[in-house]
């Protein structure tokens, strides 16, 4: 089976520059250390002053002083709209992993309950920074976790009680902390990864949205032109008319003033055309037949070798008469291209219209979409083709085609009989002016 996937957005996205893109606000990483150092205070207050533990106070105020001293100077040196660089979020992440580690080892290793906060640096740097660092941060982690094993120091206990862990909860406790650390790394990467992919996908499937649109307002654009330009160029017209009746016989200047005059002739001709052309097709570009739309969605693509056959199963007379609209050109344009590209010898396009609904289904005989990847058609960055000369790409074709087309009301189903059918279906109202109004 085919591994099809659709035209390439024309963008300059780089599918790899979306993991080191995700950068990390200073003033983020700040307050979640605020929120570290109030938390670590008040665990040390609680176990020393309130259950009156035997804790090595001094070591751990000076640890919990130092972060609090960092998050002072880095709140002082830089702006709050600072954003860090992979190297430089790796550094504060990794001093942070350091801090809570040694804090951790003074006060009984993994024996104490907040061991499992380890992994918290790490999963902030697989939310945000690029994967090698976020590697090399589990690394650092599962080396502090071991170190917490071998702590001499005892769990902060009852005088005279001495809380020891035997070697076999040890162990658990130890693989239980660093599996955690894997998976929800792991999890927040995929999540944030997709957020990114999702966002990036959006953003271009705006701009070819507003492309399209730009393209369909420049008739517009060409009347606003030829108004504003209707008055300077009369007063030129005037002026050449006045200076060829006193200098038409001069043999110095009539030659120069004939041509002025015919020039300014000329473009007035041309504004002419383009306000008949405006006023004459404004309604002609605003309103489109369903006949009329499929057929300049498939004109493009009449020249590449592909038969495409039209089977029309209703009457013209009353097919729906619609308001152009630059996203469904562009997603059915996308869909077609897309079966040309991956069919044998013909594609054939069926439009339907009853008094309730439109469709549209674009079926081509070639090898049909592939098991494992008709589940996830239509998501970004999904570049997997069979074809071996095909140019790589974002993977956001069939990506913005959906998004445009279920944004204009449609509903889309992708499937094998036995090459690749795509249907779109509408409700009528939403492609019909005289029922929308």
């Amino acid at each position: 089976m085919g591994e099809r996937i659709g035209r390439m957005a024309t963008m300059t996205l780089d599918h790899n520059e979306i993991n080191s893109n995700r950068s990390l606000r200073l003033q983020t990483l700040v307050r979640l250390r605020w929120l570290a150092v109030g938390g670590q205070a008040v665990a040390v207050i609680v176990t020393a002053l309130w259950l009156r533990f035997p804790l090595p106070l001094v070591s751990c105020s000076l640890l919990i002083a130092s972060l609090a001293l960092l998050n002072v100077f880095l709140t002082i040196r830089f702006p709050p709209t600072h954003r860090l660089t992979a190297p430089a979020a790796f550094a504060l992440l990794g001093l942070d992993l350091a801090q809570l580690t040694a804090l951790l080892f003074i006060t009984g290793g993994l024996t104490n309950p907040f061991a499992p906060l380890l992994c918290v640096p790490v999963i902030i740097s697989s939310a945000s920074q690029p994967k090698p660092h976020s590697i090399v941060l589990a690394v650092f982690a599962v080396i502090g976790v071991t170190a917490l094993a071998f702590s001499p120091f005892p769990l902060p206990w009852y005088p005279g009680t001495v809380l020891l862990m035997p070697r076999v909860l040890t162990a658990g406790v130890w693989f239980a902390i660093v599996s955690m650390t894997a998976f929800a790394a792991f999890y927040t990467y995929r999540v944030s990864l997709e957020a990114s992919e999702l966002s990036e996908a959006l953003t271009a499937t705006e701009l070819v949205l507003q492309r399209e649109k730009h393209l369909s307002q420049l008739d517009g654009l060409a009347a606003a032109a030829a108004h504003e330009l209707g008055t300077p160029l009369a007063t030129i017209t005037v002026v050449a008319k006045e200076m060829e009746r006193e200098l038409g016989d001069d043999p110095r200047f009539g030659e120069d003033v004939h041509l002025l005059r015919s020039q300014s002739e000329r473009c007035r001709d041309i504004l002419k055309r383009l306000t008949t052309l405006s006023s004459e097709s404004e309604e002609h570009m605003r309103l489109l037949p369903l006949s009329s739309l499929i057929e300049e969605v498939m004109a493009p693509h009449r020249e590449f070798g592909i038969q495409i056959k039209l089977v029309e199963k209703g009457d013209r007379a009353s097919e729906p008469v619609g308001n152009r609209n630059a996203g469904i050109l562009y997603g059915l344009g996308n869909l077609l291209e897309n079966a040309v590209d991956y069919a044998r010898e013909a594609v054939t396009v069926t439009v339907e219209h009853t008094t309730e609904r439109v469709k549209v289904t674009i079926e081509d005989d070639g090898d049909g979409f592939s098991p494992d990847i008709l589940a996830r058609i239509g998501e970004p960055y999904v570049t997997r083709r069979q074809k071996e000369d095909s140019a790589g790409g974002l993977g956001l074709g069939l990506f913005i085609a959906k998004t445009l087309l279920e944004r204009s009301g449609a509903r889309l189903r992708f499937e094998n009989a036995p090459g690749a059918r795509v249907s779109v279906e509408w409700p009528r109202a939403l492609m019909d002016t005289k029922l929308a109004k």
